[in-house]
């Protein structure tokens, strides 16, 4: 291989919120505190599914799964940001930045994935609620569950090797908090051009398909729930669905501003505010938008902690 393939830089530096010294403090408080009840909140999440019997079904199987998921993309991206909070030498190693994107692009594809997944459940069990059990059995969920793991981890491979093959010859100082494909393809040297159209595809395919998913198994739900004539029967329904549509509105908008977008539009503060917002604030959101808004997992809180405020 010859010189000029060969990478000449062994670490970055992330230049995040490097404007704002006298912010450096005041943000790591208020990381630390988000990424404590990220923690507690999605591990707890997971907790509760388990030892519940009454919890054991689909839906809250892949709500586990939404837990762990966004327990291990957090993970991957704020421990490592609260420790440049608070050191003068925001570096990070040329292996640790791609595992740092490895896992955190298998995570965020998984996840679109599992968002579909749970409104296609929501359709099956609102469209078709006699066929339910017979559609939705543990083995075709694991199986699922399987595949959104494994076209994650693809995706992210895919990523992660392209982008590392580049050289970067220019600079080590990457203009964002963490190892984030596109501010890394601004520090090659080589012709990014493939990497770009790569990104483009692949969040498209994956944002794009999973989107029409759950667009196209609401527009049945909402179809199915205007036929019901119960004020009562039609507000139930909904409500199974809510918790879910919040989480996929959130999450989809931050995703599609970032990756779909002309690259001609980017800029560096709202890239900042939305990564910020996709990476550490959605992870603790989720477990609280279905903890609060999920009249089983309060009850069953409530039992395991006996706290009156869930009842």
């Amino acid at each position: 291989m010859s010189l000029k393939n060969h990478t000449v830089v062994s670490e970055f530096m992330l230049s995040g919120f490097m404007n704002c010294p006298k912010l450096q403090i005041p943000l790591f408080v208020v990381f630390l505190v988000i990424y404590v009840i990220t923690v507690v909140g999605n591990l707890g999440m997971i907790v509760l599914i388990n030892i519940d019997p009454q919890l054991h079904t689909p839906m809250y199987f892949f709500l586990s799964n939404l837990s762990f998921i966004d327990f291990c993309y957090s993970s991957s991206v704020t421990p490592k940001t609260l420790e440049n909070f608070l050191s003068p030498r925001k570096a990070i190693s040329f292996t640790g930045c791609f595992m740092q994107m490895y896992v955190f692009i298998a995570m965020a594809t998984t996840e679109c994935i599992l968002f579909a997944l749970m409104a296609y459940d929501r359709y099956v069990a609102i469209c078709n609620p006699l066929l339910y059990a017979t559609i939705m059995t543990q083995k075709f969920c694991l199986k699922m569950v399987a595949t959104a793991y494994a076209v994650g981890f693809l995706n992210s491979v895919i990523h992660t090797v392209f982008t590392s093959t580049l050289s970067f010859c220019r600079s080590n100082v990457i203009d964002h908090f963490f190892c984030e494909s596109l501010p890394l393809l601004k520090l090659s040297c080589s012709n990014t051009r493939i990497n770009e159209g790569i990104i483009f595809i692949c969040a498209g395919l994956n944002m794009v398909g999973t989107l029409l998913i759950i667009l196209s198994s609401y527009t049945y739900i909402l179809s199915t729930i205007l036929k019901i004539r119960s004020t009562e029967g039609r507000h139930k329904a909904f409500s199974t669905c809510a918790s879910h549509l919040v989480a996929v509105v959130i999450f989809y908008g931050t995703m599609i501003f970032i990756y779909l977008r002309p690259s001609s539009s980017y800029s560096h503060v709202q890239d900042q505010v939305a990564s910020v917002f996709y990476t550490v604030v959605i992870p603790m959101l989720n477990p609280l938008i279905y903890s609060l808004r999920n009249k089983e997992v309060k009850d069953t809180l409530r039992r395991v902690t006996g706290w009156k405020m869930f009842s």
